[in-house]
């Protein structure tokens, strides 16, 4: 039999993983739906539906896959549970890769099926409440549609979340207890220090600066004259592939190595 990897095996750990914890998981999973379905119908009345589904799919799916990354591995909690956990006959790539499943694949893949039945719903039902011999039906009907999973907003929210997830995973092994607000600090702490970094190496450069964000551009001010600089392309494009894959990719790495480090 493989030491590293058999499907069978896999299969089982799984199985036992989303079995024993089932309000955990599917409890939690359920309530971020339920959340997200009432968020939505409340906001939507009060900033319209642009930004009540960008709010709902930011949160439900960030926020959402974030809690259930940072407890992914919360058997740690215990030294009876976490003994338990590191004796299981498994190996250290399938309780990894059962994590990266549950937190980084399944989770996202039931919210955003979730999300696409409330938002079509939602949507519909507001077509339909209008009248075809209004006013300006033609620009009510038209000015509310679907969310776009493949749109710029999606996109950066998967980037977002991608990172966030990954991060609360190695949090979550090197944090034994609230591991979800020691990694909010931490990253929180972390992206304060860039976006200043950031400021003060602008500074130093272009003396009056209006705003400098991290990675994309600096707005210059010129007695009344202001201009905007931005990376060039190919430093744009390595930030950006950087930003979505490679610094993600690299906390899942760090993830399947403490992992490793805590059986030993």
């Amino acid at each position: 039999m493989n030491d590293t990897f058999n499907f069978k095996r896999f299969l089982l750990l799984l199985q036992k993983t989303l079995l024993e914890r089932p309000m955990q998981l599917f409890g939690f999973t359920g309530l971020i739906i339920l959340f997200s379905l009432v968020f939505y119908f409340v906001c939507k009345s009060i900033v319209g539906f642009m930004l009540a589904q960008n709010l709902t799919f930011v949160l439900g799916l960030v926020g959402g896959g974030s809690f259930m990354s940072s407890f992914i591995f919360s058997y740690f909690f215990s030294n009876a549970s976490g003994s338990s956990y590191l004796t299981l006959p498994a190996s250290h790539f399938e309780k990894w890769l059962c994590g990266v499943l549950i937190a980084g694949i399944l989770f996202p893949l039931i919210f955003m099926l979730s999300y696409r039945a409330i938002d079509t719903s939602l949507v519909g039902f507001y077509h339909q409440a209008l009248d075809p011999s209004a006013p300006f039906y033609k620009e009510k009907y038209d000015a509310v549609y679907l969310f776009a999973f493949n749109g710029v907003v999606a996109n950066n929210i998967y980037t977002i979340f991608f990172f966030s997830s990954s991060a609360m995973v190695v949090g979550s092994l090197y944090f034994n207890k609230v591991a979800f607000i020691k990694v909010s600090l931490v990253v929180a702490v972390g992206c304060l220090g860039i976006y200043v970094l950031n400021w003060l190496v602008a500074k130093s450069f272009f003396g009056s600066i209006a705003t400098a964000f991290p990675f994309k551009y600096v707005d210059i001010t010129l007695g009344k004259e202001s201009g905007s600089i931005e990376l060039p392309k190919t430093s744009k494009l390595i930030s950006s592939y950087s930003l979505c894959y490679i610094y993600p990719a690299l906390l899942w790495v760090l993830a399947y190595v403490r992992l490793r480090e805590k059986e030993f």
